[in-house]
């Protein structure tokens, strides 16, 4: 649970900064969407290599520099 504490005479922006910055560390936001539907195993397996086929093509896809073959 992120936590901020307001210093004396601190701004309550700069407070609302520093504790979206510690929500966003700490990978809240993307836990809370992860729990807020189920998905059964097979689903998540299913989502979990299209997340991975999608990676592997954007990496191939950053190596091909036609520059980098001529030197």
């Amino acid at each position: 649970m992120a936590e901020v504490h307001l210093q004396h005479g601190e701004p309550l922006e700069n407070a609302l900064r520093r504790f979206k910055r510690k929500v966003q560390t700490e990978d809240i936001i993307k836990e809370v969407k992860r729990h807020s539907y189920y998905l059964k195993p097979g689903e998540r397996r299913r989502a979990k290599q299209a997340l991975a086929r999608k990676r592997a093509r954007k990496k191939s896809r950053g190596d091909r520099n036609p520059r980098s073959d001529r030197d």
